[in-house]
């Protein structure tokens, strides 16, 4: 018998006594090939009609680069919208040899996204501070910055944007 292991947090509104620098912090779970497996389980026992999911076949080739091993029926990005307050996110390992015999796999990303640009290279690069930076901050196909590390207490995180870089 197998186990499925949900995270669930809401998402945060961070603030700042004077203005709001983050939009949302959301969990993104990261599944041995049954994404959306998991999700189509999520959206019926939450009762969301609100689900969305991009495989990696979909994505722009100069984009594939940084997934070569992923199976083009694989889920690239899942969300799956619970709430006013509350986003699942989530894929498939995007190299398939490094998966776990578990239906679940133990990486997990807290995903930041923030309102600007420059914040979101901020707190990417003070997270990194001795951690180990994955990806670097770059532009993407879907968003003006986006970068992935590990912190030093072992924690993954994915920083974006999604407003232009011209703030």
């Amino acid at each position: 018998m197998g186990y499925v292991i949900l995270l669930l947090c809401n998402t945060f509104n961070l603030r700042s006594q004077k203005e709001k620098v983050m939009s949302s912090l959301n969990p993104y779970l990261v599944y041995n090939g049954n994404c959306e497996e998991a999700f189509n389980f999520y959206k019926k026992v939450f009762r969301s009609t609100d689900l969305h999911i991009t495989r990696y076949k979909e994505a722009p080739e100069e984009a594939k680069k940084f997934f070569p091993s992923a199976s083009d029926e694989s889920v690239l990005h899942a969300t799956l919208k619970i709430d006013e307050n509350m986003v699942i996110m989530g894929n498939d390992h995007a190299d398939p040899s490094t998966q776990l015999k578990k239906p679940f796999s133990v990486d997990f990303y807290l995903y930041v996204d923030m309102d600007s640009p420059k914040e979101a290279i901020r707190i990417f690069n003070e997270l990194s501070i001795a951690g180990k930076v994955i990806m670097p901050i770059v532009e993407t196909f879907w968003s003006p910055v986006y970068g992935i590390l590990t912190d030093r207490f072992g924690i993954n995180w994915k920083l974006t944007s999604h407003q232009s870089n011209e703030d």
